[in-house]
C-alpha cells in the first residue's frame, strides 16, 4: 500500500485493510489527491468527465476509488497539456476509455476475427484522438507564428530607432 493509502486508512479508522483500488474516498480526499478543489470534481461530474460519485446514495457522501483519482489526474493532465475545451477533452477521454475497454475485450479473445474487429475500432478511437491533438498543434503553430511575427517588427523597429 502507497504512503498515501496507509495515512488515509489511519485516519478513517478502517479495520481491515484494503488495497488502493478498493479503497473509498470522499471527494475531499480526491481533490487534495489531484491538485483540484471539490468543486471542480463535480462539475466533471455535471458534464460526463467523471463517473465516480455516481454510486452514491441520495443524501450521502459521494464515494470515489483510486480509479477516480487516475481519472481526474489525466483530466488535468489533459487539459493543462493540450488547452483543449472541455467537450472536446470529454471527447478525447471518451475515445479512451472506449480503448480501454477495447483492450480488455481484446486480451479475452482468442477469435482471430474478433480480434481484428477490435483492433479496427481502437485505431477509429485513436484517429479521433489524434484529429483533436493536431487541431491544437494547428493552433499552436499559428500562434508561434504569429508571435515570431511580432518579434521580428519589434526588432526591426528598434533597429530602425538605433540607426
Amino acid at each position: 500500500m502507497t504512503a498515501i493509502g496507509d495515512a488515509a486508512q489511519q485516519a478513517g479508522g478502517a479495520d481491515t485493510p484494503r488495497a488502493d483500488a478498493e479503497r473509498v474516498m470522499r471527494i475531499g480526499e480526491v481533490a487534495a489527491l489531484t491538485g483540484t478543489t471539490p468543486r471542480t470534481i463535480r462539475y466533471y461530474e455535471e458534464i460526463g468527465l467523471l463517473s465516480g460519485g455516481d454510486t452514491r446514495v441520495l443524501g450521502q457522501h459521494r464515494c470515489y476509488s483510486q480509479a477516480d483519482v487516475d481519472r481526474v489526474h489525466e483530466i488535468v493532465r489533459l487539459k493543462e497539456l493540450l488547452g483543449l475545451s472541455l467537450e472536446q477533452l470529454s471527447q478525447l477521454l471518451e475515445a479512451e476509455t472506449a480503448r480501454a475497454e477495447i483492450r480488455r475485450e481484446l486480451h479475452a479473445t482468442d477469435d482471430p476475427g474478433r480480434q481484428r474487429e477490435l483492433l479496427l475500432q481502437s485505431d477509429g478511437h485513436i484517429a479521433n484522438q489524434l484529429t483533436l491533438v493536431r487541431g491544437r498543434l494547428t493552433e499552436l503553430a499559428k500562434l508561434e507564428a504569429d508571435l515570431s511575427e511580432r518579434a521580428r517588427r519589434v526588432r526591426q523597429r528598434l533597429e530602425q530607432l538605433g540607426a
